[in-house]
């Protein structure tokens, strides 16, 4: 395996690991309680990770990359040997910019909920 492809895979996997619904939102605690915010903040955080499908993106831009890696080797006119290097660098970044996404996503549900319950999210 290339260790291009290998490093890119380990960085995708990271990538999954991060943040999203583990989230904690920068919230405005005047007058709130701590404890009824950390029950909340657990609750919507579980909601997020049901709910926003980020493997699924994910994976989604990872078979995205590969082909338009794939077909950017093709044309460019590489061998057998480059093609499939670049559909995997393609599945690699597309498959990390899926998991941006998705992120993103689970750390916006995390925020709408909290706000829903009556928090002041600040970002």
């Amino acid at each position: 395996m290339n260790k291009l492809f290998a490093l890119g895979l380990l960085a995708l996997m990271s990538l999954l690991g991060c943040a999203g619904a583990d989230v904690r939102p920068i919230v405005d605690m005047k007058g709130v309680n701590q404890s009824a915010y950390e029950t909340d903040l657990k609750d919507c955080q579980t909601i997020a990770q049901q709910q926003s499908g980020m493997g699924e993106t994910a994976a989604k831009g990872a078979g995205a990359g590969a082909v338009v890696g794939g077909l950017l080797g093709l044309v460019t006119g590489g061998n057998k040997t480059g093609i499939v290097q670049a559909a995997g660098a393609g599945a690699v970044i597309g498959g990390a910019g899926g998991a941006f996404s998705g992120n993103q996503a689970q750390e916006a549900v995390v925020k709408r909920c909290l706000s829903g319950r009556g928090y002041k999210v600040l970002n």
